[in-house]
Order: structure tokens, then C-alpha cells, then sequence
């Protein structure tokens, strides 16, 4: 009987994750310039509104791309909480672990806004898609400064028709797992606008694609999960809760989470 050796299994390994790696992103540039490309033109040339035109558009690009990463990646157990697609007029937080996070999200709410780095706004065809998307800049220097205003006059109207604007409140990816400071802007929002808050927690998407890294770890076992573990209303009587209150309500929700999902692992078994 033939041995296989451990460094030859690993190199098998490295070559399916290369394998992979490059079929998804094959499907993400050529997919969208030979096939979603013609759909985005016709948006902008016949939507009567663009922004939710590309939008739509936007979630089912990565509908595809997560769903071929899903079946070139069948160690991965995917589960996704089904009542994230019923959210609307809501601002949705969401902890931060990898840069497939803002793809799952965009994929499961089909009227979505978001915060983007402002770099990608310079990128060619790509910027002009998020700016088209009314996606809203990082920072506000210059131009973005005149861009995130004009979006901020019209959120009110974006929320009340049912969109969601979701965002990573700790404003990058974290390293540990734990929850870095949270940026205010968005309890500002919710409280300007009385909108809910949905807080979600994101699980092990850095296991399959890990910060840093360029390849997807598709040999690793692993359990993605997005589930929402609180809904918060920003408008209780006798008066709204104030800024400050609203993001302990996040941070202790956050906090109590992990603990809560052992109990439950735990009673299951």
C-alpha cells in the first residue's frame, strides 16, 4: 500500500486552494466584464433609479461568486440566518473578520448602501460602480466630502423606500475575533433617522479566506455563519435612546453573543 506522505498531501492541498482561488476570481473580472457589464449599461442607460438598478445587480454578481466558491468549497458549511433577506429600512452592524464579509452582505440584502475605502472610488470601471451605487466614502476630503453629503441628504428617503445601510462600525478587519472601538457615525444615523438597528454576527469567514493571505483555505473545515442576534429600536418611549446608549446596547450585545452560542452548542449536544 502507497503512503502518502504528509508534504505531498499539503501540496496537493495548496494546489486545489490555488485551483480554486483562481476559478472564483476568474468568474469575478471575466464574469463581470463578459456578462454583468451589459446589464450594468442597460441599468445606467434605461433605470429610472440607477441606484437601485446597480444595486440589484451588485447582489446578484455575488450571489454567483459566493455560491461557485460554495461548491468548490465543500468543507465549508455555510450557514446563513434566512431572515437577514427580510431586513429593510434598517441599519445593519456587523463585525469585521475578512474581506469576503461586504460580499455576503451585499448578496443577501438586495437594496444595500455601504462605507467603501476611498481608494476603490479612483479604481477604474470599479469606481464608477460603487459611486453609481451611491456607496459612501471612507473619508470625506475633497470630492468625497461633496459625495457623502449628497448621500447623507438623501438617506432619509433610502431607508423609508426599504434600503439597508450596512456597516463594520470598527471600521476595519479585526485580527482576534474581538471587537475594536466602535465609529459613531452610524448610531448617528439610526438615531437621526429612527431606523432599527440589526446587529449581526459574522463567523469564520477569516478561516476560508484569512486576512493577508491571497488563496482561499478551501481544505479547511470550517463553519460560516451570519446571524442576527439582536434587533435594537432607537426610538423607545418616552425618548430616543442617545448615542451613547445605543452603542453600549452593540458593544454589550457583541459581548454577550459568544458566551450565549456555547450555551446553545452545548445544549444541543
Amino acid at each position: 500500500m502507497l503512503e502518502i506522505r504528509p508534504q505531498s498531501a499539503h501540496i496537493g492541498a495548496r494546489v486545489i486552494d490555488v485551483v480554486v482561488t483562481l476559478v472564483c476570481w476568474i468568474y469575478f473580472i471575466f464574469g463581470f466584464l463578459f456578462f454583468f457589464s451589459f446589464f450594468y449599461v442597460l441599468a445606467f442607460v434605461l433605470a429610472s433609479n440607477r441606484e437601485y438598478a446597480f444595486q440589484r445587480l451588485n447582489s446578484l454578481f455575488f450571489q454567483g461568486f459566493l455560491g461557485l466558491l460554495r461548491i468548490l468549497s465543500p468543507r465549508q458549511e455555510w450557514n446563513i440566518d434566512p431572515n437577514i433577506g427580510n431586513i429593510k429600512s434598517s441599519i445593519v452592524i456587523c463585525n469585521h473578520l475578512s474581506y469576503l464579509d461586504p460580499l455576503i452582505l451585499i448578496s443577501l440584502l438586495r437594496r444595500q448602501k455601504t462605507i467603501v475605502k476611498t481608494k476603490f472610488f479612483q479604481a477604474p470601471v470599479f469606481g464608477w460602480l460603487i459611486k453609481v451605487s451611491g456607496y459612501l466614502p471612507a473619508a470625506i476630503e475633497g470630492a468625497h466630502g461633496l459625495r457623502m453629503i449628497k448621500q447623507m441628504e438623501t438617506m432619509g428617503d433610502f431607508l423609508a423606500a426599504g434600503g439597508n445601510l450596512f456597516v463594520f462600525p470598527e471600521g476595519t478587519r479585526s485580527r482576534d475575533g474581538n471587537i475594536g472601538p466602535l465609529h459613531k457615525g452610524v448610531f448617528k444615523i439610526a438615531r437621526m433617522y429612527r431606523c432599527p438597528i440589526y446587529v449581526l454576527s459574522l463567523g469564520n469567514t477569516d478561516k476560508l479566506f484569512t486576512p493577508g493571505k491571497i488563496l482561499f483555505n478551501t481544505r479547511q473545515e470550517s463553519s460560516i455563519r451570519v446571524t442576527i442576534i439582536d434587533r435594537i429600536d432607537p426610538k423607545p418611549e418616552p425618548c430616543p435612546i442617545s448615542i451613547v446608549d445605543l452603542e453600549k446596547k452593540v458593544r454589550e450585545t457583541f459581548r454577550v453573543w459568544p458566551n450565549s452560542c456555547d450555551q446553545e452548542m452545548k445544549g444541543s449536544v
